[in-house]
């Protein structure tokens, strides 16, 4: 993985963004449903009405086309609630561009990476720490 110099770091930020997507699909590609939490993680309203957690990084949670990353529209979202995984508590918020920068690229992809789970332990065999697998894939065991 490199990055390119000819860009800022908001394109930086958007492709390490791609490669920790790449690797939770295939971290979680064992499991489907609800119980694929990086699916779970991914949602976004436009593709799950009434769902929507953090989104991708093409699509913020309401998205509703790529790179929609200034959109003033409020969507619920159980974004922050991933600040609790494990023991998730329901907790729903109305969101939109105002929290991740009003459409700053740099500002979204920090936003969305500082969700990732980190914490010790396990939930159906994979680490609560996904930052292992972003940062060294050779954690993922396919």
């Amino acid at each position: 993985m490199g990055f390119s110099f000819e860009r800022g770091v908001g394109e930086m930020l958007h492709s390490f963004g791609h490669r920790a997507e790449s690797i939770l699909q295939k971290t979680f590609a064992k499991t489907a449903g609800m119980a694929n939490l990086f699916q779970r993680f991914s949602l976004y309203d436009k593709a799950a009405p009434g769902q929507a957690a953090l989104g991708t990084i093409h699509f913020p949670p309401n998205g509703e086309r790529d790179y929609d990353y200034n959109n003033p529209r409020k969507v619920t979202s159980s974004c922050y609630d991933w600040y609790n995984f494990p023991a998730f508590k329901n907790e729903l918020r109305e969101v939109n561009a105002e929290e991740w920068g009003n459409g700053d690229m740099r500002l979204l992809h920090k936003w969305w990476l500082d969700h990732l789970p980190k914490v010790a332990g396990r939930t159906s065999g994979v680490a609560n720490n996904w930052w292992q697998y972003v940062m060294d894939a050779n954690y993922v065991h396919l």
